[in-house]
């Protein structure tokens, strides 16, 4: 059985190249462009394993308030945050989640999201 995994990003061709590579992977994956989108896909049908999420998006809806929603609507999902910033220059990230520097090596994200799902 797949597993369900939410991927917010904005940037549309990262999101299809990531998109495809991931259920190549065998994850059967939720493409969302931006935060609202992400939140809509939350409190949906679907219980989602991880949520892999970029911190900024537009449309007003970070990737922290997606990570704040997957513990408001799936607290079982594991959430794995991306960003070009550096962690330091972010707010406190959920003591649940991990941090992904941007660029990543789509190798080092796969890694990250089975150590999420660990």
């Amino acid at each position: 059985m797949p597993i369900n995994l939410l991927f917010v990003e904005d940037e549309a061709d990262l999101r299809s190249v990531v998109t495809h590579a991931l259920s190549d992977q065998g994850f059967a994956v939720t493409p969302a462009s931006d935060g609202i989108e992400a939140i809509a896909q939350l409190r949906g049908e679907t219980q989602y394993a991880v949520v892999v999420t970029d911190v900024s998006m537009p449309g007003g809806v970070s990737g922290l308030e997606v990570a704040a929603a997957v513990a408001e609507t799936q607290p079982g999902a594991r959430v794995l945050i991306v960003s070009g910033l550096q962690r330091s220059q972010l707010p406190p990230l959920p003591a649940s989640a991990r941090f992904l520097p941007k660029p990543y090596r789509f190798k080092q994200l796969i890694t990250a999201i089975h150590e999420q799902l660990a």
